[in-house]
């Protein structure tokens, strides 16, 4: 039997296509082990979002050829999207699948194998482009699965590549969402996170505005039997309207947990990024979602360092944190992408500035996100069980709360994949509570 190793790198889309290709590899026959294992073919889906991303994708790219000269080296993804990217050339792979094209892996392995020249499956994403077909029938996580409803964006912020590495705005066809769902649900699966480029965007190319595409689709997966939590993936602040809250708090199988796009507290800095809302916008959407749900967890990603980001705008930016209590921040030193307007902005922050900005933020993250944790002590909660852990010589089975808190429950059983209902009583470490069952 043949042997296939894969490396995934970058977002959640990402990971969940690579999950398919590999269930692409098994399907065909082949074995699948750890990427530092010999192997005959080695997939890389690689990731571009940044420069210090595109040297990752190039390492892991020269380790698979490392692992076994002999291999089939697959690059696959954002990396070789760009039009100057030779890794055909330049030898370090025989494979490219550009975004769009990874469903077509055996193909062209077959392809590949059957001549030995090197073979390229790409085309431009300027245009418009049909939803690719990927699809997975289980997950490797068992308890919580990660599905791709959506595909590229057409926002164009100063700092992102992605629009020209991902293409424009497309929606998987609801029919095909749903059948993954009862497949997810059929095989044990509880939990399913949507996830997609820009997935407030879902429906927009079927005609669909206002978020009416994804709350018609969540509708409708809240019927499946079988899955007990649906998770929103990142959104944009947009989507966010009183209707659309309201709506997602009428379905009990919707998680309390948002994770609205921020990237700065300053409206100077939101301009220069090209953002499409002002800090006061951003506010009143995380005050709707705390009018239409009991302490949701709302959880953003800010960048430091923009160019031309001053001291005040930065502390401007610190101060909004402060007031909007997140339960989660994402710290991003800003990282220069080749191909972004903002590459060629002047006022470019220097590394030092950015390292002692981001080591703020991170600190002040920190401390929010213990309080959010800290405010459901002595409070009920359901808890899905996903895994075994030993502290201190006992055992306990972990697992999240829908506000995606994580929970321990002591125990001597194996429930992974249940959920469990009990209090809250305190913390067990520093990033994990514990819950007496009832």
């Amino acid at each position: 039997m043949k042997k296939a190793a894969l490396h995934n790198l970058g977002c959640k889309v990402n990971a969940y296509e690579t999950e398919a290709m590999q269930q692409l590899l098994e399907e065909a026959g082949y074995e699948i082990v750890p990427f530092g294992d010999p192997a005959d073919v080695y997939v890389v889906n690689t990731c571009s979002v940044t420069n210090i991303a595109d040297r990752k994708s190039r390492q892991m790219l020269h380790r698979a050829r490392r692992n076994n000269p002999g291999a089939v080296i697959v690059a696959a993804g954002c990396y070789v999207q760009a039009e100057d990217t030779n890794v055909l050339e330049e030898g370090i792979a025989d494979i490219v699948l550009g975004n769009n094209k990874k469903e077509h892996l055996i193909p062209m392995l077959t392809q590949y194998m059957n001549t030995q020249m090197p073979a390229k499956d790409w085309e431009s994403l300027n245009g418009q482009a049909d939803y690719e077909t990927l699809s997975i029938s289980r997950t490797s996580q068992h308890t919580r699965a990660f599905m791709k409803i959506q595909d590229g964006c057409n926002q164009f912020c100063s700092y992102c590549i992605i629009p020209y590495m991902r293409g424009r705005v497309r929606s998987r066809q609801p029919q095909e969402v749903f059948k993954e769902a009862e497949r997810l649900a059929q095989s044990g699966c509880k939990e399913i996170v949507l996830t997609g480029i820009h997935l407030s965007s879902y429906g927009r190319d079927h005609g669909d505005f206002a978020g009416d595409g994804l709350l018609e689709l969540l509708k409708k997966l809240h019927d499946i039997e079988g899955i007990a939590r649906i998770r929103l993936g990142s959104l944009e602040p947009g989507i966010i309207t009183e209707p659309f809250a309201q709506a997602l708090s009428a379905m009990d199988k919707i998680c309390p947990h948002f994770h609205l796009s921020l990237q700065s507290g300053c409206d100077t800095v939101l301009r220069r990024m090209n953002r499409k809302y002002t800090a006061a916008e951003f506010q009143e959407k995380c005050a709707i979602l705390r009018r239409s749900f009991l302490r949701p967890a709302i959880t953003t990603d800010v960048i430091v360092g923009f160019p031309g980001e001053t001291e005040e705008e930065f502390l401007q930016t610190e101060q909004f944190l402060r007031q909007i209590r997140f339960y989660e921040m994402h710290i991003f030193k800003y990282s220069m992408r080749k191909g972004t307007k903002a590459a060629d902005m002047d006022g470019q922050i220097s590394d030092a500035q950015k390292a002692r900005r981001s080591a703020r933020l991170i600190g002040l993250g920190k401390q929010m996100s213990r309080e959010f944790r800290e405010s459901f002590v002595s409070e009920t909660a359901d808890v899905l069980l996903e895994e075994e852990f030993v502290y201190d010589g006992k055992r306990y089975e972990t697992g999240y709360t829908k506000e995606y808190v994580k929970i321990a429950v002591a125990s001597e059983k194996n429930r992974a994949n249940t959920i469990v209902r009990g209090k809250i009583t305190g913390y067990l470490t520093q990033d994990i509570y514990l819950m007496v069952e009832f």
